[in-house]
């Protein structure tokens, strides 16, 4: 799953990663090293823009709330619930099938955290004597030190309640496409292990990597069967992951301090 991230890079960086045509100064972000579900992120999209005189589709960096709200939703509430979309259903899903057809977008990250619980304390959790094992956070990003272009979908919710010139009338949210974890070594892996994706989480987001973006984000791929051959997942060996503090476990801490690499994990020996 993805249910934490980072992201630092500037916005002028993200535009020109990929390329993108317009971006609004005032929509800026802050670095933010916790992003966390419902929360403001940035997303790249490609959409004609509004009062245009050409409507073509314009490559964008916009901001959006991770936490997909289906536009026939009646209240937004449930968006929290849907930070990630599975590769394998969400063609069918009924809150992501119309997105994944028509409204796809990449949300850019330098990478993503996933927590494991130690062997120590998963021996402790069986004997009974401890009921609330401490997990040790990992930092997952390209080996390469590029982007981490996660796939995503957006979509928009009318807030009924509000009038038409309201700001906050119209939502814009997102969601993020996970696949199933990598079972194959690790580009670069802790000296203690985990040796591969899947022995954090089972699950990972889905990575795109840059001769997918063009097609992923065009908006005249329609049909489902032919989008359904982008969600391949990544070639294996393009990732590494490491230790970090397990402050990134509190929201509320954030910091570039938070990505630095641990020597071992705080948690006990994990494998």
């Amino acid at each position: 799953m993805c249910g934490r991230y980072a992201s630092s890079r500037r916005p002028e960086d993200l535009a020109g990663i990929f390329e993108v045509e317009k971006w609004e100064p005032e929509e800026t972000l802050e670095p933010d090293y916790n992003v966390a579900p419902t929360k403001e992120v940035y997303a790249v999209l490609d959409r004609p823009v509004k009062d245009a005189e050409e409507p073509r589709p314009v490559r964008q960096l916009r901001r959006l709330k991770w936490g997909l709200v289906p536009s026939w939703a009646k209240t937004p509430e449930g968006g929290a619930r849907m930070i990630n979309a599975r590769a394998e259903t969400v063609h069918e899903k009924p809150a992501y099938r119309r997105a994944f057809t028509a409204r796809r977008c990449i949300i850019p990250a330098d990478g993503y955290y996933e927590w494991v619980t130690g062997k120590q304390e998963r021996d402790l959790e069986v004997e009974g004597k401890k009921k609330r094992p401490r997990k040790q956070p990992y930092f997952v990003l390209p080996a390469d030190g590029s982007v981490f272009a996660m796939a995503g979908l957006y979509e928009f919710w009318r807030d009924r309640t509000l009038p038409d010139d309201h700001p906050q009338a119209w939502w814009v949210t997102c969601s993020v496409i996970t696949t199933e974890a990598e079972t194959t070594p690790l580009a670069v892996a802790p000296a203690e292990g985990p040796f591969s994706l899947a022995e954090i989480h089972p699950r990972m987001p889905l990575m795109l990597t840059a001769d997918r973006w063009d097609a992923w984000l065009d908006p005249s791929r329609t049909d489902p069967e032919d989008l359904r051959s982008l969600l391949e997942p990544p070639p294996a060996g393009l990732m590494r992951a490491y230790p970090v503090s397990t402050a990134v476990s509190n929201v509320r801490n954030n910091g570039p301090e938070l990505l630095k690499e641990l020597e071992g994990p705080e948690a006990g020996t994990l494998f």
